[in-house]
């Protein structure tokens, strides 16, 4: 069977994990993930894609944005891709591909499911998070207060946790701390791993008029016999 295109719907969020090939690390040292934060920031820019939250794991990127075209997470992560594999290799005088073959997608409902997908990219899952510091290297440092990122542009659902940064911030701290289930976690990654969007039937059908791709996989088993 034919594999059904990437979904990419301008101006909705997208969740975005690009893995390492054979799940072998993409960053060796804080240089690398400096240099892929810049790249990640002057394409987003260039591209007009908005840049909701980041994480640069040892082994693969996660990312939650907003692109402008049908064709914008694919062109960032071409951009992105073809500079930093390039010095990378050079760094660690390697050679050869670094990622898997394709990027895993899905749009998001924002309503619904935004915020929980900054906290899956940003490492809030199940137990983990408790007591945790986040990973060092994504925007939930941003998105909590301890710092500035300029790559990252805040959603409307989290302008909505309050009407001041430290409200936002705390807002977005006690769901850090509360991690999202395995049930949330299990949803997204079905999500990411089919393709399908990140939402309910409502979303989908807001969704048809902006693609000709099926947003849902079809019926089980043969089809009914007329009769």
């Amino acid at each position: 069977m034919a594999r059904l295109p990437r979904l990419c719907i301008p101006g909705w969020p997208h969740l975005l994990v690009q893995r390492g090939h054979d799940r072998r690390p993409v960053f060796v040292d804080d240089v690398d993930r400096a240099l892929y934060r810049d790249l990640l920031q002057e394409a987003a820019a260039r591209l007009g894609i908005h840049i909701h939250a980041y994480a640069l794991l040892d082994d693969e990127v996660r990312l939650l944005a907003t692109p402008a075209s049908a064709d914008g997470l694919s062109k960032l992560v071409q951009a992105i891709g073809r500079r930093y594999v390039i010095r990378f290799n050079r760094r660690h005088a390697r050679t050869g591909g670094l990622w898997e073959g394709r990027f895993r997608a899905t749009v998001v409902e924002p309503e619904q499911h935004l915020l929980s997908s900054m906290l899956f990219v940003e490492g809030a899952v199940g137990g983990a998070s408790m007591g945790q510091p986040p990973p060092a290297w994504s925007s939930a440092s941003h998105h909590l207060g301890a710092n500035v990122d300029a790559t990252i542009t805040e959603p409307a659902q989290y302008w909505a946790l309050g009407n001041t940064p430290f409200e936002r911030e705390a807002g977005y701290r006690s769901l850090y701390q509360q991690a999202l289930t395995e049930a949330q976690v299990a949803e997204i990654v079905a999500a990411l791993n089919a393709g399908w969007p990140l939402g309910g039937s409502r979303f989908r059908q807001s969704l048809e008029h902006a693609t000709t791709r099926r947003l849902a996989p079809l019926p089980r088993g043969r089809p009914r016999k007329s009769i």
